[in-house]
């Protein structure tokens, strides 16, 4: 599990990042909302381990240091840190950040077979600028997750290519709900699609999550009939009176 508490990170002329809290599972897809990408960013960053906050407390499976959670995650498509360069073809970029993989796992890895296997031969030509949106988040999360040590999943703004959260929720959704790799997913967004109902937090706040049922309200005893009443009140005056 992801949790964050108080996570803050100071920059040159105020907060880079507020104090922002959350909790993301394995198995979830969680999105975070922001209105400004360097605050976005900046939350990104820190998740994956790879900016040191200024204050508070991020952790990953009761795991604190920096380098252990920058090993675990992987930070996807952040503007002006990984985002893939324009000029780059899909068969380029594969082949690079496959030669990023730990060595012991990059022996097959070869940039031919793996796009055949993982079904992008249909777009291996292309520049990245071609690639449509859903498409290209596809390819990024397949490339990362192709180090079988990545439990941890941190898209930044994949919202920036699309007004429609058709081009992105899809994906992150499966990934989270696949039984047979089970991910912690977290998405940082400049605002939650209107038809989320799962978990979601805010930058600056604390953590919140989907609203539970509303309760049953209780059943209202029925009332006694009018007459009744009546008729016990007056009995009771009588005793009084008589006594």
């Amino acid at each position: 599990m992801l949790s964050v508490q108080q996570l803050q990170i100071t920059g040159r002329r105020g907060d880079l990042l507020p104090a922002t809290s959350l909790q993301a599972h394995r198995g979830e897809l969680l999105l975070v909302s922001g209105e400004g990408q360097d605050q976005r960013t900046a939350l990104a960053l820190a998740l994956s381990g790879r900016m040191k906050p200024s204050n508070g407390v991020l952790s990953w499976d009761n795991n604190t240091p920096t380098k252990k959670i920058r090993l675990a995650s992987a930070l996807v498509d952040s503007p002006g840190v990984n985002e893939p360069e324009q000029h780059l073809s899909v068969r380029d970029l594969v082949t690079e950040d496959l030669s990023l993989i730990p060595r012991r796992y990059r022996g097959a890895l070869l940039s031919k077979p793996w796009l055949k296997v993982h079904s992008f031969e249909d777009i291996a030509e292309l520049w990245i600028e071609q690639v449509p949106p859903a498409r290209r988040l596809e390819l990024l999360t397949a490339l990362a997750l192709a180090d079988p040590a990545t439990d941890l999943l941190v898209v930044d703004s994949p919202d920036r290519h699309s007004a429609s959260p058709a081009t992105w929720l899809p994906r992150l959704e499966a990934l989270a709900a696949d039984a047979g790799r089970p991910l912690a997913v977290v998405a940082v967004v400049a605002s939650l699609p209107e038809s989320w109902a799962g978990a979601a937090a805010v930058i600056g706040n604390s953590v919140t999550r989907a609203p539970e049922p509303e309760p049953e309200p209780a059943a209202i005893p029925e009332a006694e009939p009018a007459n009744e009443r009546s008729n016990e009140r007056e009995s009771q005056e009588l005793q009084r009176i008589e006594k």
